[in-house]
């Protein structure tokens, strides 16, 4: 394989790589530009929903069993990320510090349940048949190159998850409530919203988003008890990066971050690349303060 090939398939991975970071962090863009709540526990829907991947695979072993996984990982991911908004984090808003500790803790305890229930070694989700395989690239420069499907395939769901999410946003009711809670809850409220309830909506649809993203990350790479603290630290990267609250920020940002981190890793160890992409973050936000793409809204105006 020559030089240009090498370049141009990890290009691709980091394109791949980012569109997980994107499904997992515009959760967190979420849950931080709507109630400014900063969820250390958001990584582990990413490894709920890696779990239920497996545990599908191995129930019904059919080519076809991750066109039932990925909604169920959704939904398993919401239903949780519910669940621990109006059970706790909900009791806890406008107090970071406590919110910040008790979503840890939850993380923690999350972490050593899958332990005990799957060992701390990692489990492996097959690839079906129709997403085995990889284009592959003969003669010219970028002879021998392959590109997998399954690489493909998640770089497709992410599209179609943003255009869903686009279409929310900007054609529901429930979207337009979203919008304008983000930029000004008390009038919001003020004009009947109900205010409490777009809020578990919200931090709800940002876990499922989450779960799908570990759905999709458990056909790229084995899937342990701490695999979302691997990205959770990244998905923080792609929310500061892209600006808080920012969902077009964070699309671009979980770009930039996952092409960086591919292409730093293709020259140093994993290790270095983590640090040499964390300076360039900093760096970044030395020239742009506020992130690439800055939000302006009551809201994110008093942090």
């Amino acid at each position: 394989m020559g030089e240009a090939a090498l370049w141009i398939g990890q290009v691709f991975n980091g394109l791949s790589v980012g569109s997980i970071l994107i499904m997992t962090a515009l959760g967190l863009a979420f849950s931080f530009g709507l109630m400014r709540v900063i969820n250390m526990a958001h990584g582990e829907f990413l490894m709920l929903g890696g779990y239920l991947a497996f545990l599908i695979q191995q129930g019904m072993p059919s080519p076809y069993s991750p066109l039932l996984t990925l909604p169920l990982a959704f939904l398993s991911g919401a239903l949780v990320g519910w669940l621990l908004e109006s059970g706790l984090v909900r009791f806890l808003y406008g107090r970071p510090a406590e919110t910040l500790l008790a979503t840890w803790g939850i993380s923690l305890v999350l972490q050593q349940a899958a332990r005990d229930l799957f060992g701390p070694s990692g489990v492996e989700v097959t690839s079906p048949s129709w997403l085995a395989g990889a284009l592959e690239i003969r003669g010219g420069a970028l002879d021998g190159l392959g590109l997998p499907y399954v690489r493909f395939f998640v770089a497709s769901l992410a599209l179609l998850v943003l255009g869903l999410l686009g279409a929310l946003l900007r054609w529901t009711r429930i979207g337009l409530h979203i919008r304008a809670v983000s930029q000004n809850r008390e009038m919001a409220a003020a004009l009947g919203i109900h205010t409490r309830a777009v809020d578990g909506f919200v931090f709800a649809l940002g876990s499922g988003l989450a779960g799908l993203g570990g759905a999709a990350l458990a056909f790229l790479a084995p899937v342990t008890p701490t695999v979302g603290q691997s990205y959770i630290v990244d998905a923080f990267l792609v929310v500061i990066l892209g600006g808080l609250g920012s969902l077009g920020g964070t699309v671009v940002a979980g770009l930039l971050v996952g092409l960086a981190s591919a292409l730093l890793q293709a020259l140093t160890s994993v290790s270095l690349a983590k640090v040499l992409l964390l300076l360039l973050v900093v760096l970044t936000l030395q020239v742009r303060p506020r992130g690439l793409v800055s939000l302006r809204s009551r809201a994110l105006e008093e942090v």
